[in-house]
């Protein structure tokens, strides 16, 4: 007997179906969308110990390049995303977009190291909007049977995004310096911008009714108090916090004994991200299919096993645990990420868009906190330190995932089985 998930949005007969030109361009316009933000967002990742070296900073202090933007787009998202989707969902992401792309090309500017943070941290107010606004337009656009699917795709272009930057601007710095990587980088992201105005299909849905700041504040409590939807607002910060960590830190472990890469091979291990595109789009059809508490579960268990796989001093072992941690940190995030847009059209007075960028701010808090103190786990005790600390993080979150079974739908009780 077929059941129907706890979370499951109601039978609609509009919005694109998968197969059709609608649905192929939307997809293809909000991959380049992800593509253009995350080369953005991540290219200083690979450039930590440059950075570092550079401007003679500790490794948990380099991370501040990084930790800067997703710090400011956390506290930026949820007011500017709530505002601006009744301004026009298409209007503000190409307006994002450029911004952000600009200042990636005054990036490579910046005299000194504070300088570098502050543009930085103007970058992630710039763009603080388009993700959650991506996601919101997904809800409304897509058909809801095929909404996992999709998702899994624009989360698919987050990855490339954030593994192209990463890789290019590693790439460019070896050969002419970390000034001219970013610029290379702001360039790319302009180009993608470009692409993506020209293939986003018209909207479909109407945009919602206009939000005044006074009113924001009640919006949000309706969503804090869904005890389904703060749980996945603790997933995603858990698993972020956990994930960047594990991203940010390895390139020094590898760098040093008894390793000693090269630079250039240690810019390869974001190779690793081919990995979580395949998992999150993965993940979102199989959690379609047999349910998204199943596949979230197992999905943070690869996660715990990939950090514990890092840690013998052994480099395909730290390649295999690397893959393992990509594979279980995309997968279960495409579920939670798809899941809040979902609970929250069943929520009475409930908005996928404010949810989305709630979301979004314990995201990103996860990334700029958790990557911040995983830096102090480095610096204090090693490699193991990072590993128990990332271990801490995903048994929380799969705690969380587990309370979820408990908690009921807003309006539809029967829960996937």
């Amino acid at each position: 007997m077929t059941t129907i998930s706890a979370d499951a949005a109601p039978a609609a007969t509009t919005g694109h179906e998968r197969g059709t030109p609608g649905y192929r361009r939307l997809g293809a316009a909000m991959w380049c969308a992800g593509l253009a933000t995350f080369v953005l967002v991540y290219c200083v990742q690979g450039l930590l110990p440059t950075l570092a070296d550079q401007f003679h900073l500790s490794s948990s202090t380099s991370s501040l390049a990084l930790s800067a933007t997703t710090g400011a787009l956390a506290l930026a998202v949820v007011p500017l995303a709530t505002l601006a989707e009744s301004w026009g969902r298409v209007r503000v992401m190409t307006i994002a977009l450029a911004t952000t792309a600009v200042l990636g090309v005054l990036a490579p500017l910046a005299p000194n190291f504070p300088a570098l943070v502050g543009i930085r941290a103007l970058q992630g107010v710039a763009i603080a909007a388009l993700p959650a606004l991506a996601m919101s337009h997904m809800t409304r656009e897509v058909a809801p049977r095929w909404l996992g699917s999709a998702v899994g795709l624009l989360i698919a272009g987050n990855t490339l995004g954030g593994l192209s930057g990463r890789l290019i601007a590693g790439a460019v710095a070896d050969v002419a310096g970390w000034r001219i990587a970013l610029g290379v980088i702001g360039v790319l992201s302009i180009i993608c911008t470009v692409v993506f105005r020209l293939l986003l299909p018209p909207a479909q849905a109407p945009a919602p009714a206009q939000v005044r700041l006074g009113e924001l504040g009640p919006l949000v409590r309706v969503h804090l108090r869904d005890p389904g939807l703060v749980c996945l607002f603790g997933i995603g910060f858990l698993l972020m916090g956990a994930f960047v960590t594990v991203y940010n830190y390895l390139g020094f472990r590898l760098l040093a004994p008894p390793f000693d890469l090269p630079p250039q091979l240690v810019g390869l291990i974001f190779l690793g991200y081919i990995a979580g595109t395949w998992a999150s789009t993965t993940a979102g059809r199989l959690g379609d299919r047999i349910g998204r508490r199943k596949v979230m579960w197992g999905a943070v268990l690869v996660g715990v096993l990939g950090a514990w796989v890092t840690v013998p001093d052994h480099l395909l072992a730290v390649l295999a645990g690397l893959l393992l941690v990509t594979i279980g940190f995309f997968g279960a995030h495409s579920l939670a990420s798809s899941w809040v847009g979902r609970r929250a059209t069943l929520l009475p007075g409930g908005s996928p868009g404010v949810a989305s960028s709630l979301y979004l701010c314990t995201y990103y808090l996860g990334s700029s906190i958790g990557g911040a103190v995983g830096g102090i786990a480095y610096d204090e005790a090693g490699w193991l330190g990072v590993v128990v600390y990332v271990s801490g993080l995903l048994v929380a979150a799969l705690g969380l995932a587990l309370w979820l079974r408990r908690v009921p739908a807003p309006q539809h009780a029967a829960a996937t089985a």
